[in-house]
């Protein structure tokens, strides 16, 4: 809800107004939400003589997690990024009511009424409606309206801020000019190969390296788990399906399946009586019985000629293209079985089936026997995921519920709260694993529907907290990064030396890859050689520039050739002025930020 203004605004507390109402979350009731714009509890912040809240704090640092804007285990780093935030829209907010920034109730109501959200399938604002939505998220009218005048007076600060600057045209010209600019130039990626001697890690290094970086050898918490599963599709791997309920089963399928017919028409239309075309097809039907063929028959005596040719053949044929009549017969047929007299508005017909538009029984054994299976074990499945349901959730443990309903229990190894493979990677499962019922009180979960066919009920067998792990199990992995760090600090003092020696003019030995009249875009270069490329100055005539940079663990050195104008891009143009006019605009409001921050008296509890 509140898409335009969730559009025009940059800051935390607009983005958590409108997120409120979006996802219509209720957390702290309306009082709680008056609170926030009248002050009361904990005092965690002041700004000019004005307090911040531990209540307003906690209450936008939930709303963020709560609306998946950041994940939980993040909350302590976001609650410090949050206050920070409050604290410059205050002084933004405050700004703006000093300046005289004002917004009438009149104003306020036209963009209430305006706002899609509140609005019937007419258009037409629904007051109606427009309570039950700000109920549901916990709003008030008098609170979401306060809110709201908040929210668009520092928007109006904001776009005050950003149309009072401008770009010169010149400055575009430059901008476009410099974003169209191409580049020729070399580079070379330095190896290990590079190095005199390869590199060595003494004790103390690791050691200093793991001190320094606890932090990236923390083994997160984690969980064995006991489960059992009820799985459909294994009750019915255990059951045979008769042969003849096999071929009941795609008979009964073929019915409905498109087939291919013909046809020996006799027609009633004055020359001919209809008891006389009866009795033409009833002469028929007795040659038939005496073991003459359909197709010489359907040439001699349907008056249908186009079919009649063809031995009576109407095609492959859907239900529907020839009357009910017609498909009642066609469709009850087996293959090779003639109808009887069948009349439709056309005339009298003799029907008969010569092929099915569907798999061979032996085709389609596998799947109809499966799913036969699936529906004989159905009703047990169903018996044994209630017994599931009542036994787990009154046992103390999981075993015997697993030997009660003879089910094979499982035994996983230590996973953390991303899960791992195969059914502990199914949604749900680890959300269930780490819930306060299962992993704290230690009860057996509820039953997870992993599927149509599977149940599922967990327990947490055993369970260990977040904790940094001991340099002697992470030993290759710490010398590996330090290695990896010692040898790109070398590397970039090789690269120093050889720029050097090349700016001097001495040639060197190198695998040189060129690219030629490379723009800013380039997709076949790495980024970071092409950024490096282009923050080069330009080279004399004939003489390149040289520098290096690094990418990842490579180092690499660059030679600048020749620098050029590109073909001029009218969107390329147009986008630049854009992102021109969004920095400057950008760069006013944070400027003024920085100012106010400087020029306030600002505490933190």
């Amino acid at each position: 809800m509140l898409q335009s203004i969730r559009d025009r605004s940059r800051s935390w507390g607009a983005k958590i107004i409108v997120g409120a109402v979006v996802v219509t979350m209720a957390l702290f009731g309306v009082e709680s939400l008056v609170g926030l714009f009248g002050g009361g509890g904990d005092e965690v912040a002041k700004v000019n003589g004005q307090s911040i809240t531990r209540q307003e704090l906690e209450m936008e640092v939930q709303r963020a997690i709560r609306s998946g804007q950041v994940p939980p285990e993040q909350e302590r780093a976001l609650r410090g990024q949050v206050l920070d935030e409050m604290i410059g829209e205050r002084l933004l907010l405050a700004f703006a009511e000093d300046g005289g920034l004002y917004l009438s109730d009149e104003q306020l109501d036209q963009v209430i009424v305006t706002l899609p959200e509140f609005q019937d399938q007419s258009g037409r604002f629904d007051t109606d409606l427009f309570r039950n939505r700000l109920a549901s998220a916990g709003f008030t009218p008098t609170a979401f309206r306060a809110a709201l005048r908040i929210d668009l007076k520092r928007q109006q600060l904001q776009q005050g801020l950003a149309l009072s600057d401008f770009v010169l045209d010149g400055e575009r010209e430059s901008l476009a000019a410099l974003q169209a600019q191409v580049r020729s130039f070399r580079y070379h990626a330095l190896g290990a190969d590079a190095l005199d001697e390869p590199v060595e890690v003494s004790e103390e290094e690791l050691l200093a390296y793991y001190e320094e970086h606890r932090e990236n050898y923390q083994r997160p918490e984690q969980v064995r788990l006991e489960y059992v599963v009820v799985d459909r599709q294994e009750m019915a791997g255990q059951v045979e399906v008769d042969e003849e309920a096999l071929r009941q089963e795609w008979q009964n399928r073929g019915r409905d399946a498109d087939r291919r017919v013909s046809h020996i028409m006799a027609t009633h239309d004055g020359e001919r009586t209809r008891e006389e075309a009866v009795e033409r097809l009833e002469a028929v039907r007795q040659r038939l019985a005496e073991g003459d063929d359909f197709e010489a028959l359907a040439l001699q005596y349907s008056d249908d000629p186009a079919s009649a040719e063809q031995g009576g053949d109407l095609g492959v044929i859907s239900r529907g293209f020839f009357g009910d009549a017609f498909d009642d017969a066609a469709f009850s047929l087996a293959p090779g079985q003639v109808s009887g007299i069948v009349e439709t508005s056309s005339g009298l017909h003799l029907i008969k089936v010569t092929g099915l538009d569907q798999p061979s029984l032996d085709e389609m054994r596998d799947d109809i026997a499966r799913e036969l299976a699936l529906d004989q074990v159905t009703g047990d499945f169903n018996r044994r995921v209630q017994s599931l349901i009542d036994e787990s959730f009154a046992a103390d443990d999981l075993a015997s519920v697993a030997d009660g309903l003879e089910l094979e229990l499982h035994e996983t190894d230590w996973v953390s709260r991303e899960g791992g493979e195969g059914i502990l990677s199914e949604p749900g499962v680890m959300s269930e694993a780490f819930s306060e019922d299962v992993l704290v009180e230690g009860f057996n979960s509820e039953v997870i529907e992993l599927d149509d066919d599977r149940r599922m009920v967990l327990r947490v067998a055993e369970h260990r907290e977040a904790t940094v792990l001991p340099l002697e199990e992470v030993r290759e992995r710490v010398a590996a990064s330090v290695t990896r760090i010692k040898q790109r600090e070398r590397l970039l003092d090789v690269a120093r030396q050889q720029v050097e020696r090349l700016r001097a003019g001495e040639e060197l030995e190198l695998d040189w890859q060129q690219v030629e009249g490379a723009t800013r875009q380039r997709d076949n270069v790495p980024r970071s050689v092409l950024q490096a490329a282009f923050r080069l100055p330009h080279p004399e005539a004939g003489e390149a520039v040289f520098g290096h940079t690094s990418d990842g663990e490579r180092v690499i050195l660059i030679a600048l050739d020749e620098v050029a104008s590109g073909e001029p891009d009218e969107q390329v143009d147009a986008f630049v002025a854009r992102m021109a006019e969004q920095l400057r605009a950008q760069a006013a409001v944070e400027g003024l930020r920085s100012h106010l921050r400087e020029t306030s008296e600002i505490t933190r509890r």
